[in-house]
């Protein structure tokens, strides 16, 4: 995988000393990714450092929109890109929608016209009219490690199958977010 200066780091670096939630969007212009990765953004520093846990989100462009997308999207964790999408390829990342996707992420806040037109706006509109990767590919969320433990994977079906981040974050031993504007009732 490549960071957001360019430099080439190995895979299993990200998990290989301590766990991690590795979280593959199908593309930095693609509005249900967009939506997800500003949610993953208000998982706080302090949650994931007292779980011992990285979070780290992986897209298939150039490392040139990694610094442009967590700005976009608020997210100041950890960001890599497989321009190559070896990893995808590797972990059986499907390519295309599926068929009768009935799932619909708790994270996706815009309907899919609207969202797909900013989508196609803020590539139209981006430096070099750039596509940023394979618009069929579909991402996924693994947690692993320390070392070659696998604890969890999820392969989306379709752009909106993304697993709930709560989900996620219990599963890795982290705790969870309030991702609603609703105030939080507190039993006592």
């Amino acid at each position: 995988v490549v960071d957001g200066d360019g430099r080439s780091v190995p895979f299993q670096a990200l998990y290989g000393e301590r766990k991690a939630i590795v979280v593959f969007v199908r593309s930095f212009l693609c509005y249900t990714c967009k939506e997800y990765v500003e949610d993953l953004a208000k998982v706080p520093k302090a949650f994931l450092q007292e779980a011992n846990v990285r979070l780290i989100v992986i897209g298939q462009s150039s490392y040139h929109h990694i610094k442009p997308f967590c700005s976009l999207t608020g997210y100041t964790h950890e960001m890599y890109v497989d321009p190559q999408r070896e990893i995808y390829k590797t972990l059986g990342m499907k390519r295309g929608e599926g068929n009768n996707v009935s799932v619909w992420s708790p994270h996706v806040k815009s309907n899919t016209l609207l969202g797909s037109i900013r989508s196609i706006w803020r590539a139209m509109t981006g430096p070099a009219f750039d596509f940023q990767g394979d618009p069929a590919q579909q991402g996924g969320a693994l947690i692993l490690g320390p070392g070659n433990e696998i604890h969890f994977l999820h392969l989306d079906k379709s752009r909106l199958d993304h697993v709930p981040i709560n989900t996620v974050l219990q599963l890795a031993g982290v705790k969870t977010v309030n991702f609603t504007n609703q105030p939080q009732i507190i039993d006592i």
